[in-house]
């Protein structure tokens, strides 16, 4: 399973992920049914799940990650904040998923637990996703973080790690794409990219972040860009106005905008075309995505159409 994941992943072939965030509540069944009902995991080369997004109570992310997993025989990737973990609660878990055959995991700092829907939470937060990347590293040595060995070894792991997808100066972000890299991470995931432009950017600073890495790894190391489409004027603006890290074209925001003056559906339907016509220029162009929809999966369904 895992060696086709990556040959899709290196290949010259569209390579499509989907993100899935788990419920408030104590079942999966839901997500993976409507997940089922409309065939995306035949369209996609795997999921990812996210952990506790905005530092709101969800289902645990490794737990909805195995279930999803065995339920389609498909990859998982599953997202590890370091807001609500030490170094020894990230060891134990990622030994206990790897048992379960769970061996892609995602690295993040995590969003700041001042935004949690829960009262009074405090964030672990010992490091930023570098410390998970070394520990992973370390891992796949056989050796945990004090350097004992590890029996039996963990079954390799696949470190992934994000990035933004905009700043003013560009060279920040590869300054960080350098440091995920050289701590091990084998693929990186971009923030929603929404022009062609910005795209070609990020591709082009990665490129040049392996060849500057000292990791030998980063050779291979892959870029995915993060889509989200919008097809709500008031989601465009959100994104443009709060959303760092991320650049939304005015064009976009203009159309959008003029579209809801005519009404939802009008609003939703430029809303798809737009998306629709970003998501084709940058899967002609690199092939890499990760599609993420708040759980709209249909949408994620009327996107792949026609994908081979």
């Amino acid at each position: 399973m895992f060696d086709t994941f990556c040959s899709k992943l290196h290949s010259d072939k569209p390579f499509i992920t989907v993100e899935i965030t788990p419920p408030h509540g104590s079942s999966m069944d839901k997500i993976i049914a409507s997940i089922e009902d409309i065939g995306l995991h035949k369209k996609v080369a795997g999921f990812s799940v996210t952990d506790n997004p905005l530092a709101k109570l969800k289902m645990s992310a490794i737990l909805s990650a195995i279930k999803v997993q065995q339920h389609f025989n498909l990859p998982v990737i599953a997202t590890m904040s370091m807001r609500d973990r030490n170094k020894l609660s990230l060891q134990s878990s990622i030994l206990g998923a790897n048992d379960f055959d769970l061996r892609c995991i995602l690295a993040l700092t995590g969003d700041p637990a001042k935004f949690s829907d829960q009262p009074e939470v405090k964030g672990v937060l010992e490091r930023d996703s570098t410390l998970l990347l070394s520990i992973i590293y370390k891992l796949n040595q056989g050796l945990d973080y004090s350097n004992k060995a590890l029996n039996p070894a963990p079954k390799p792991i696949y470190p992934f790690a994000v990035s933004n997808s905009y700043a003013k100066d560009m060279k920040n972000i590869q300054k960080k794409m350098i440091k995920k890299l050289n701590y091990g991470a084998r693929a990186i995931i971009t923030q929603p990219v929404y022009d062609l432009a910005n795209a070609k950017k990020l591709i082009e600073i990665f490129e040049e972040a392996k060849e500057i890495s000292i990791r030998e790894s980063a050779k291979e190391a892959q870029l995915i860009l993060g889509q989200f489409p919008v097809v709500r004027a008031k989601t465009a603006n959100f994104i443009a106005d709060k959303v760092p890290g991320i650049s939304v074209p005015k064009e976009i925001i203009d159309e959008m905008n003029l579209a809801s003056m005519d009404g939802e559906a009008k609003e939703q339907e430029v809303g798809f075309a737009l998306s629709k016509a970003i998501f084709d220029e940058i899967l002609t162009n690199h092939g890499k995505i990760h599609l993420m929809t708040h759980n709209r999966f249909d949408l994620c369904a009327d996107l792949i159409k026609g994908v081979n």
